[in-house]
């Protein structure tokens, strides 16, 4: 018996270096999927995270670092969690024999200060992909991608796993939208049954559907679209304390300006229209010959305002009514 603790003496540093002997790749990707079955993606922290990213390794790994707490005010961070929960699980899924040999977790900074420390990140969310070896590493920085979806992030790690199973992503069935879609389309349907023999005469009147297209060939024309994008004002000053409502140059507009011009047209195509439709009809001669001159002088009158428009648009034009003049040159 006084040679076993001898014994004992002499076998314990053998047995401090095997408990302290580390874990093959095999073991570690066992162990974190393992975890990703019962919860994928894996929540991780600065132990997790350098474990698992460590090398040697014969397996992949994406990170997603993020800050869910509400003081970090992440409005993106808490937009893409969903879409990649959505991933990992569909992914782990469709790959139930770890075939792909990819472990998908997250890392918040609550649990994992040092490590966004040590990556020097000052925003998030942000995606990294360790692909065996470690020698390279890939980053996806998602806060440039506003649009960013489960499917644009597996299209890109797909890009970066060749040779390997790349399941595809399959959202849950929506039964609520189902749902409200079958009753609204159901609805709608019933009420156009019922309002039907009112509202068909009117689609059917060509009469409408010539003021609707008249309407909005004004307003494109006018240039209401320009003033869409460019967020033009609506009116301006002249420099002399008063107001502008028509603004010189093609590249500028205001809101008004379009409005007239709008307006003017109105006024023009309808003084042709009154011309060849209604004037012809009128059995009086005397009284049609004076509906002739008065649309001819309201189109003259027109006519001329909107050239007179036309040269503060453009200073060079040559023409203008009345009179009718060219300018030598």
């Amino acid at each position: 018996m006084r040679w076993l603790p001898l014994f004992i003496s002499l076998a314990l540093p053998f047995g401090t270096l095997a408990a302290k002997k580390p874990s093959s790749p095999a073991d570690t990707f066992n162990d974190f999927h393992t975890k990703a079955i019962s919860t994928t993606p894996v929540k991780l922290a600065d132990s997790s995270y350098k474990k698992l990213t460590a090398s040697p390794r014969d397996y992949s790994v994406t990170v997603l670092l993020t800050a869910m707490d509400a003081r970090f005010g992440c409005q993106l961070c808490r937009e893409f969690q969903p879409e990649w929960d959505l991933l990992a699980k569909s992914w782990l899924k469709g790959d139930k024999n770890a075939e792909s040999r990819i472990i998908f977790s997250t890392l918040d900074f609550s649990d994992g200060r040092d490590t966004f420390i040590s990556l020097s990140l000052q925003t998030a969310p942000v995606l990294l992909f360790f692909p065996p070896p470690l020698a390279l590493t890939l980053f996806l920085v998602l806060k440039v991608l506003f649009d960013t979806t489960s499917q644009t992030v597996h299209a890109w790690l797909s890009r970066h796993l060749p040779d390997r199973p790349h399941p595809p992503v399959k959202r849950p069935v929506n039964y609520v939208a189902w749902a409200v879609g079958v009753v609204s389309t159901l609805g709608i349907a019933g009420a156009l049954a019922k309002a039907g023999p009112y509202i068909l005469p009117v689609v059917q009147n060509r009469n409408a559907w010539a003021a609707i297209s008249l309407i909005g060939i004004l307003m494109f024309t006018s240039g209401h679209m320009f003033n869409q994008i460019r967020k033009v004002p609506y009116v301006a000053g002249d420099g002399r304390g008063g107001i502008s409502y028509f603004s010189a140059g093609f590249q500028n507009q205001l809101g008004m300006e379009t409005q007239i011009i709008a307006f003017i047209y109105g006024l023009l195509s309808f003084s042709a229209i009154a011309l060849i439709m209604k004037v012809p009809r009128v059995a009086d001669a005397k009284k049609q010959q004076v509906w002739v001159l008065l649309w001819s002088a309201i189109l003259f009158l027109l006519y001329s305002f909107l050239l007179s428009i036309f040269r503060i648009k453009n200073g060079g034009y040559p023409f203008s009514l009345p009179p009718l003049y060219v300018r030598e040159r």
